[in-house]
């Protein structure tokens, strides 16, 4: 046996392999005349004493022969079929053995997302399941040892309160009117007649719902003492009524007790002629004052008023592409958006569709009427308007080749795809249209069950609040608030890591050997020495990057795409750089005009998710990590949690990286499983045997959940 052979162990299950050997260049009998073996000289002799060429050579076979030899082959195909079959068997069960649970899944499994509307406590009566579980177990309060939800009665199913409106706009506060200007009311038609829909929550929570795991809403500042069901929350989007009134009707088989209630003072929305495109320009047009510096100018005599301030603008981009399907479920969440951000908010958001035309060849930028049929065929009619269109070979001409000096191209693609330069179209937006301080980059998987207004503008208040100091550090943490305490604690707790540690914190742009770098904003330079501030320098200063995970340094990891690092002089160390996976993220108009100058100037060019927050730490702006809320399937220790996700012994155990099968059980990470499951289950549908219109309507009615940031959602079916 050859040296390429001789070590292979003979184990039947690694006989099942698939190989690359091409059976289509065998040689068969229509491609003899050009084998190498037969037209040669060999095989002509061959062929000269071989009995069976010849028909008057070759042997009779008698009768008994032909039976025995019919006999025999009858015996072999039997023998070799057992023995394949039960090969097949033994393998089969051989890896149902070897299937070895993760170790996260020998946890006890939470059950408390399931409680349905008909468990409802006020939030001063609610006790989370984990509290419940360990005094269950430690002999806690007893109270907590009892499940407080009124009982369940079979003939009455209603929730034992109602659902109000959810308004967290304050803008006829005496507080808000000191420093802004006021805010004209924006409708949804053109005549101003359809009021911009409110939605509802309800004032409880359900009685045991599981608690999160990693961050927390009321650190953020966001009302974490109500829940929302899919009828107070999608309804007024046209979840609840039928298509002849202007909805979409998907709620028919829906357990629904109580959910008529919204519609004792909210109004039924005709969805059929609504361009959301006209609504958006119009509100805009009627709050344009609170966009711009205000310059009145007092008349002769009058003391000049203080100057309001500004509001800043917000672009909340869709990133999809050609071809992709927009279900009812995706109308309504694009719906909410819309009307949340940009109709109820008096123009501080625009939501845009940013939309990748796959097929290179259509000339998008060359023909109007192209372009326009191009978005009439790729997004409901009521988006239309909405979308700005690219392409890849778009993106060669604005930044043409060449890129030199890839360290290592894990995803053996070009580097203008959308898998490795998705930034390129955001780059390219910012400056076609520059009249945003901030650019919201959100992907079409993504879901959210609270409102869209409240968790976009408390995320960008909270990180406006934190200091510089120990920012990045900070940030590439997850916050455990059962385990860390308040965000103090945890603020603390990083600082006297950092003073432990063998690493300088983070201060300042990071100097490393380069041969080529745009020079640093003269403002990101610290005003002081590190241990000198106080937690002052940075508060009250806008964040350039927020990210919804941890914002982590790849050369720890074992992260694939680490390496994927372009532009930079191959004869010096890689440079430092930092990763957030999953591209959503808030990005300042500073941050994205420095990305853009990096990619066509010097050339320089990273794998997406890591590329703005390498930049936004290159260039000493401020990055911030948002604790949202994030939910486990399993009832994980929490000094495991921390060790696990926060402080992993080697970098093959990063949570970034191989370790990443410890984020498979949460609802938020690129490959989470639990996400979709969830999300779904809370629209009514059944997932693994379980929830469902029929369990819904026998047990504790349908889900109501706080406010809850979901990804990936690849499918959505609700009651059926």
């Amino acid at each position: 046996m050859s040296g390429r052979f001789s070590n292979i162990e003979l184990n039947p299950r690694k006989l099942w392999v698939r190989t690359r050997f091409n059976y289509d260049k065998l040689p068969t009998a229509d491609s003899q005349n050009s084998s190498p073996l037969f037209g040669s000289p060999f095989a002509k002799s061959w062929k000269s004493r071989n009995p069976w060429t010849d028909r008057r050579l070759r042997p009779r076979l008698s009768l008994s022969r032909m039976i025995m030899l019919l006999v025999t082959t009858l015996l072999l195909v039997s023998m070799i079929g057992s023995t394949i079959f039960k090969k097949h068997r033994w393998h089969g069960d051989r890896y149902k053995e070897e299937r070895k649970k993760y170790h996260w899944e020998h946890y006890p499994r939470l059950r408390g997302f399931w409680n349905g509307v008909r468990t409802l406590v006020p939030p001063s009566e609610w006790v989370s399941e984990q509290t419940f579980a360990k005094s269950a177990e430690t002999g806690g309060p007893e109270d907590w040892m009892k499940q407080k939800y009124p009982a369940i009665s079979k003939d009455n199913k209603e929730p034992p309160m109602d659902p109000i409106p959810f308004n967290p706009y304050k803008f006829d506060s005496e507080a808000y009117l000191k420093d802004h200007h006021e805010v004209n009311p924006c409708y949804i038609d053109e005549a101003e007649t359809i009021e911009a829909p409110d939605i509802y929550a309800y004032p409880g929570i359900p009685q045991n719902q599981t608690a999160p795991f990693f961050g927390s809403l009321e650190e953020i500042g966001m009302n974490d003492k109500v829940c929302f069901e899919r009828f107070g929350r999608l309804g007024p989007y046209g979840y609840s009524y039928p298509r002849e009134e202007g909805g979409l009707g998907m709620s028919g088989k829906s357990e629904a007790a109580g959910a008529n209630k919204i519609w004792a003072t909210e109004k039924k929305v005709d969805y059929r002629d609504v361009s959301w495109a006209s609504a958006q320009r119009r509100c805009y047009d009627k709050n344009k004052h609170r966009f711009v510096k205000n310059e009145t100018v007092p008349a002769e005599g009058e003391e000049a008023p203080p100057p309001k301030k500004k509001v800043p603008r917000h672009a909340y981009i869709l990133r999809t592409w050609t071809g992709y399907k927009y279900s009812d479920y995706q109308i309504l969440t694009i719906r909410a958006m819309i009307n949340e951000l940009s109709i109820k908010s008096g123009g501080e958001y625009d939501v845009h569709f940013l939309l990748h035309v796959k097929d290179d060849s259509i000339p998008i930028w060359s023909s109007e009427e192209v372009y326009r049929k191009t978005v009439e065929d790729n997004l409901p009619k009521e988006f239309w308007n909405m979308a700005t269109l690219w392409s890849e070979q778009q993106m060669r001409m604005y930044y043409p080749e060449p890129f030199p000096n890839n360290v290592y191209n894990h995803a053996k693609a070009p580097i203008h795809s959308v898998y490795r330069s998705a930034h390129f179209a955001l780059q390219w937006f910012s400056q076609v249209k520059p009249d945003y301080d901030y650019y919201w980059n959100w992907e079409m998987d993504l879901r959210f069950s609270g409102h869209y207004y409240e968790f976009n503008n408390k995320v960008g208040e909270w990180a406006k609040q934190q200091p510089r100091k120990g920012m990045w550090e900070r940030a590439s943490r997850y916050y455990i608030p059962e385990l860390h305490g308040s965000w103090r604690n945890f603020t603390e707790m990083v600082e006297e890591e950092i003073y432990t540690s063998d690493e300088k914190p983070v201060w300042g742009p990071p100097k490393f050997d380069n041969t080529g770098m745009l020079d640093p904003l003269d403002e990101v330079i610290p005003p002081r020495p590190y241990l000198a501030d106080d937690y002052e320098w940075g508060v009250g200063e806008e964040a350039d990057i927020i990210t919804f995970n941890p914002i982590f340094d790849p050369a720890k990891t074992n992260w694939v795409f680490r390496d994927d690092v372009t532009g930079y002089d191959l004869e010096l160390p890689e440079p430092p750089r930092r990763c957030a996976i999953i591209t959503v993220a808030r990005l300042s108009k500073r941050l994205l005009d420095i990305m853009h100058r990096e990619t066509y100037l010097m050339k320089h060019h990273m794998f997406p998710e890591m590329w703005p927050p390498t930049v936004a730490f290159h260039h000493g702006l401020k990055a911030v990590y948002a604790p949202h809320a994030v939910y486990f399937d399993h009832n994980w220790p929490l000094e495991i949690v921390d060790g696990v996700f926060n402080r992993p012994p080697k970098p093959t155990d990063s949570v970034f990286g191989w370790g990443e099968h410890n984020q498979l059980g949460n609802s938020f990470y690129y490959n989470a499983g639990f996400s979709s499951e969830w999300w779904r289950r809370w629209l009514g549908s059944r997932e693994n045997d379980q929830g469902g219109a029929d369990e819904e309507e026998t047990g504790t009615g349908r889900l109501c959940m706080k406010s809850t940031l979901f990804h990936p959602v690849k499918f959505e079916k609700g009651s059926e």
